[in-house]
């Protein structure tokens, strides 16, 4: 019998970077490995996917519902970006095999790695490679949206007045990462 081969750890994709920790200004920090999936589908299925999710997808543009450990966000008419619990991931797409209305529901998990980004210039630090208006009025707590930092394509979610979660993909965490402490420097908040 040949001897089974051990497939290779997962390395988080902002494993080995440098901390971006500078107190109550500015901090990013990697959330753990998550369940995402994207979710894709009509009026029928979205009734089905609110029961088989567990929580009410948001029907307004641009906004984000969570509840426990659990978030929605819109994506587009017909799209939202799941999140959960990487535990839950096999219990989630279990649920959705109940769905019997037409639906797309494509595991993104491994696709992304997110940052969780505080502090009073977090916006400061997030306008440097971001075109969005931050402002409080411009963008609430619980708006959601796509777009760029630099030059890589990220979810943007502001979960608190001070508090943002950024998505990006895999590949382009160092890059995220090193252009969110290169803002950091230029805004004299490291250091």
């Amino acid at each position: 019998m040949a001897d089974l081969i051990a497939l290779p750890a997962r390395v988080e994709a902002f494993a080995g970077l440098a901390v971006l920790d500078h107190g109550p200004r500015f901090a990013a920090t990697p959330v753990p490995a998550s369940a995402r999936f994207v979710f894709r589908g009509r009026e029928a299925a979205i009734e089905a996917a609110t029961a088989a999710f567990g929580l009410a997808l948001p029907r307004i543009a641009c906004r984000a519902a969570e509840a426990a450990e659990r978030a929605a966000l819109w994506l587009g008419p017909d799209e939202w970006l799941l999140l959960a619990p990487e535990e839950e991931g096999e219990a989630i797409a279990a649920a959705f095999r109940s769905v019997a209305a037409p639906h797309s529901l494509v595991d993104v998990s491994h696709r992304n790695a997110a940052l969780d980004l505080t502090g009073t210039e977090v916006c400061a630090v997030l306008n440097a490679g971001c075109p969005l208006d931050l402002h409080l009025s411009a963008f609430p707590v619980g708006m959601c949206t796509r777009t760029l930092y630099a030059k890589a394509e990220i979810v943007l979610w502001r979960r608190a007045v001070d508090r943002f979660r950024l998505e990006c993909g895999r590949s382009f965490a160092p890059y995220v990462h090193g252009v969110l402490a290169d803002a950091a420097l230029e805004h004299s908040i490291a250091g």
